[in-house]
């Protein structure tokens, strides 16, 4: 597979706004999530490097009050009640964690809203930013960025669907686990919306 490197912002944009065949949540096992999930957004950042498109990602800071700390991830959180909408959730939290200045994104569109784990309904927001950029990560909350090549990600061979546990007396679930790039293990939320986000720009 290869999505092409000329695959234009604006063919982009097109193709984030068919809804057709929307990815939807694996079921959890009943009682298993909260009865409210919290609204949250992230923010899956685009860019150009070495000629081809590539995904920003995050390590978030391992910390024993985050559930996902030590994990891959996109920068984003749970959204405020002054946020107006989930692109300002995930502009917000972008320039909280990495530096990122909401006049330097370029919205191009949002994915189909997930329902994470730990009882988040989650709005993926893609846009576009420049690169090289000089990010400024919040240490207490991201201990690394780096990108990954699209080209890469959207490679079937790098990715599988592992059995994960839940707790007791819940059934184990459906995960999707990249393989390491980088050094990194990208696997989980992340993991379902980046291949969402190569299924949307794959389908012509």
């Amino acid at each position: 597979m290869s999505i092409p490197t000329n695959l234009s912002e604006a063919e982009i944009v097109r193709r984030l706004a068919d809804q057709t065949g929307m990815a939807a949540d694996p079921p959890y096992p009943p009682g298993f999530l909260k009865d409210v999930l919290r609204p949250a957004a992230v923010l899956i950042p685009l860019l150009i490097k070495d000629g081809a498109w590539h995904v920003l990602y995050i390590r978030r800071t391992a910390n024993d009050q985050d559930p996902h700390g030590g994990q891959v991830a996109f920068p984003g959180g749970a959204s405020d009640r002054y946020d107006p909408d989930p692109y300002a959730t995930a502009l917000r939290e972008s320039q909280e964690e990495i530096g990122l200045l909401p006049s330097d994104v370029r919205i191009l569109g949002q994915l189909v809203e997930f329902v994470t784990v730990t009882s988040y309904q989650v709005t993926p927001v893609v846009g576009v930013i420049p690169w090289p950029y000089p990010l400024v990560l919040q240490a207490n909350e991201v201990s690394r960025a780096f990108t990954i090549p699209l080209d890469w990600l959207a490679e079937p061979a790098n990715y599988e669907i592992k059995e994960r546990a839940l707790p007791d007396p819940f059934a184990s679930i459906q995960v999707i686990y990249y393989q390491p790039y980088d050094g990194e293990t990208l696997w989980g939320a992340s993991a379902r919306f980046t291949l969402e986000l190569v299924h949307r720009l794959f389908r012509s």
